[in-house]
């Protein structure tokens, strides 16, 4: 199992790199494909890193790596929430490279920043995941319930948000 550790500096790059590459493995033929060129190009890459590397240096959002023989293999990121009134926290983001799914790597992250969550004294947490990518569903395998949707524009078309709800985060660092 990989170790599960708050992101440093250093981490940026790293992270960037997993962010746009999961996308590209994530999202392609569910989104426009002009649209996830442009989020997942080199540019964006180096934009994201920059993003990484100031959040990180804030200090106010969880950003957690999961880490495996001195490589970043996955992170997640969570905080205040944006847009999920009644809940405490949102969780950000949660992306891992295809090669390394399925060894428990997501749900070691998701239970981590559950308990960071709930150390900063969080109880409940939201998130937005795109109602076509198959993670919705891992969410609800994870004791995630659906809680409304969005629709947001975008070029070339739109996205279909679904809102997927912890009411008591001690139900997803208890684990099954």
């Amino acid at each position: 199992m990989p170790t599960i550790r708050p992101a440093t500096l250093q981490d940026a790059p790293a992270i960037a790199a997993i962010h746009t590459g999961s996308w590209r493995e994530t999202y392609a033929g569910l989104m426009p494909a002009d649209f996830l060129a442009r989020m997942t190009d080199d540019a964006q890459r180096g934009r994201r890193a920059a993003f990484w590397a100031q959040n990180i240096a804030a200090g106010q959002d969880a950003v957690l790596v999961a880490e495996d023989a001195g490589a970043v293999i996955a992170f997640a990121s969570a905080g205040a929430p944006r847009d999920h009134e009644g809940y405490d926290a949102e969780l950000f983001t949660l992306y891992s490279r295809r090669a390394v799914q399925g060894r428990g790597t997501g749900r070691a992250l998701l239970r981590a920043v559950a308990d960071t969550l709930q150390a900063r004294g969080a109880q409940s947490m939201a998130l937005w995941v795109l109602d076509v990518n198959p993670t919705r569903h891992w969410y609800a395998r994870q004791g995630a319930a659906e809680a409304g949707e969005k629709v947001q524009p975008i070029p070339g078309g739109e996205l279909r948000e679904v809102r997927m709800v912890w009411a008591d985060l001690s139900t997803v660092a208890a684990g099954p």
